[in-house]
């Protein structure tokens, strides 16, 4: 009945107000970083590519059966991260019945959302997603793959992915702090084009997980 039913969601999610959620986790770490990034993407989306996002985000714990009501979840942070058994199955069942888990390390997370990630997906690798794939092509063309919003350590911007039967079911953001692009202007008081770049890649995820 899940997988009929997070079908049926994604189906209508053009046709009708869809809403999408911000992932609550366990471990200390900030789940709640970056408060003003979903609600001011849902804005640029439904201003720019014509989606029909309900304006505030919910909120949703990886072993609720909510999840299931949501085509797409974000999630972020800078530290700690950890799922039990229970979180582990949902999510797995989440995302193998049409869902997609976006997360967004707003640096700190990684060496901790690895090892999750890892759980969820004992028998499948994170690979790095290629500039030329889909999510990088429309409706904003991003030549050169994921883009650099805030500078931490200097390394390169990557996206890496989980794919099952040849659907990318897990997004994972790093080096790049996407989120911090979408929140407010005087949060970080990043340039227009920078929030700007941001915005767009942003629209970029959530078009390709309603296309496909």
């Amino acid at each position: 009945m899940k997988k009929v039913f997070l079908i049926l969601v994604l189906i209508s999610s053009f046709s009708y107000s869809q809403e999408i959620a911000l992932l609550k986790y366990n471990g200390g770490g900030d789940w709640y970083a970056n408060p003003t990034s979903l609600p001011n993407l849902i804005k640029f989306t439904n201003q720019n590519i014509n989606t029909k996002i309900k304006t505030k985000p919910a909120t949703v714990e990886p072993g609720s059966p909510d999840l299931f009501s949501y085509p797409f979840v974000h999630m972020t942070g800078h530290g700690n991260v950890v799922f039990n058994e229970a979180e582990i199955l949902n999510l797995r069942n989440y995302m193998l019945s049409g869902g997609f888990l976006h997360i967004d390390d707003n640096f700190g997370m990684d060496e901790f959302i690895r090892k999750e990630i890892k759980k969820i997906f004992p028998n499948n690798n994170l690979i790095e997603i290629p500039a030329n794939h889909a999510i990088f092509q429309g409706p904003f063309v991003f030549s050169s793959g994921l883009p650099k919003i805030h500078e931490h350590a200097g390394k390169r911007p990557q996206a890496f992915g989980i794919f099952e039967n040849n659907r990318l079911v897990l997004l994972y953001t790093f080096e790049c702090d996407l989120g911090d692009g979408w929140e407010d202007a005087d949060v970080h008081n990043d340039p227009k084009e920078v929030r700007e770049k941001a915005l767009k890649m942003g629209a970029n995820i959530l078009n390709y997980i309603f296309s496909n």
